[in-house]
């Protein structure tokens, strides 16, 4: 496995011969951005596998488009895509735990402190809503909701 620096020109260069590509970018309150180009794609070996972790989020390669878990793939220039938009949805159980787990001490937080948990903790802060406002304006103008935006009390 090659892990690489992910700039267009590091991308085609690394490309050629590739037979699985996993792509994965997280942009926190908005959508992910084309780091994998339609050219980059084009470039794989026929047969070859691309995985968009990000499709949910808008996606990081071009060529990708969201599937579903009864039909997870689609073959476009000869290449396999695999673009499940819930990939944690074919394991419900170990999903639960997980985002449980990383949840669970915000809502313990908020339960003990209230509104005071927000002026402590940085990451209630940038709670993506606050009094039926989006307090995010990433996540505002991606989802064509401007009109919803508000600046955030404690950002």
């Amino acid at each position: 496995m090659w892990l690489f620096e992910s700039s267009g020109e590091e991308i085609t260069h690394q490309i050629p011969g590739t037979d699985f590509l996993g792509g994965a970018v997280l942009r926190r309150g908005a959508n992910a951005v084309f780091v994998v180009k339609q050219l980059h794609v084009k470039l794989l070996a026929e047969g070859s596998t691309v995985v968009d972790v990000s499709i949910g989020q808008g996606s990081c390669i071009e060529t990708s488009q969201a599937t579903r878990h009864s039909h997870p793939v689609f073959v476009q220039d000869a290449v396999t895509h695999d673009c499940v938009t819930n990939m944690p949805g074919a394991s419900p159980r170990t999903s639960t735990f997980a985002l449980t787990e990383a949840v669970l001490p915000y809502a313990l937080r908020w339960a003990d402190k209230e509104l005071e948990a927000l002026r402590e903790d940085p990451g209630f802060a940038r709670a993506f809503t606050y009094e039926d406002a989006l307090v995010i304006q990433t996540v505002a103008n991606d989802l064509h909701l401007r009109d919803l935006y508000r600046a955030g009390p404690f950002i």
